[in-house]
């Protein structure tokens, strides 16, 4: 099943040789639709393949979302519609099969992460490029699972992607240095700037980012300041555009926990979860998409 918005006026064209003609994105929440979002604006046509009608309805209202402020702020010209008209929805993988990238951003866990990719892998061209989302895990050890390693990297994106102007390209083992050489051209035709790490636990933004967030909530959990104090701290002092619990929030606590507790395992206790953050978890206050985190948000999150 697909959806397609269509419009009599010409869609934009894409950047010559910057970004891929036609991108597949696996999962249209959040993470997903922020990218999404950040191709069609740079010429891209957009597939989205979603589990269900409903999600699928919600991937389309984020990313047209996305459209409108672009317009608004000025980004892009146009209208609404002639951008949308690049955007497919879909419930099926086997509309991956005219992508020339498709990019997974399903949620952070190592099982569904390589399910999901080895069923996309299956639909894609022989000369078509796959990527994850990942903030976190293995490329090599996902990589193993695939037909094609050498065709496959991490192009970490952060939240929110919009406003982000960062993409972690990570490179595994096997990643080929045409598809090391493209993530860099791609990601610099979508206005972001990249910064290329080989895989390692966490990489270079995750492992350096929760080291960061996890001594802060310590910091409150010992009662050493107020969350407020221990951010302005690191805005005010280091120049941070954010303190480090005000973007454990928006990141998700969940989220954090889930990758700090693999940074355990893999590089040791240093990166223990503090009990805090899990009674945190635990309580369901998650950060802003919750309403609630070190901060209360109400109706913002």
């Amino acid at each position: 099943m697909s959806t397609d918005s269509t419009s009599t006026t010409a869609s934009p064209a894409p950047k010559p040789g910057t970004v891929p003609a036609v991108v597949g994105v696996l999962g249209g929440g959040r993470m997903g639709a922020g990218i999404a979002h950040a191709f069609l604006i740079s010429g891209s046509r957009v597939t989205v393949v979603e589990r269900d009608p409903q999600a699928a309805e919600s991937a389309k209202e984020r990313i047209e979302r996305d459209l409108a402020k672009s317009l608004e702020r000025g980004a892009i010209d146009g209208n609404l519609d002639v951008w949308a008209q690049n955007l497919t929805l879909s419930l099926d993988q086997a509309d991956f099969a005219q992508c020339d990238l498709v990019i997974e951003a399903v949620p952070e866990d190592f099982d569904l992460k390589v399910s999901s990719l080895t069923s996309v892998e299956s639909h894609l061209r022989e000369d078509a490029w796959l990527a994850s989302n990942t903030s976190s895990l293995s490329i090599d050890r996902i990589a193993e699972k695939l037909s094609r390693p050498e065709r496959f990297c991490g192009l970490h994106f952060f939240n929110p992607v919009p406003a982000s102007k960062l993409v972690e390209i990570v490179n595994g083992e096997k990643t080929g240095q045409e598809l090391r050489d493209l993530a860099v051209q791609w990601v610099a035709g979508i206005s972001k700037t990249p910064v290329s790490v080989n895989d390692a636990p966490g990489f270079a933004s995750s492992r350096l980012g929760v080291a960061l967030g996890l001594e802060a909530i310590r910091m409150v959990e010992e009662g050493v300041a107020a969350p407020e104090d221990i951010d302005n701290a690191m805005v005010l002092g280091y120049k941070h555009p954010v303190g480090p619990l005000a973007l454990n929030d928006i990141v998700g606590l969940d989220v954090r926990l889930g990758i700090a507790e693999y940074l355990a395992s893999e590089l040791g206790e240093r990166f223990d979860p503090p009990q805090l953050m899990r009674d945190m978890v635990a309580r369901g206050e998650l950060g802003r998409k919750t309403g609630k985190g070190f901060y209360d948000y109400g109706d913002q999150g």
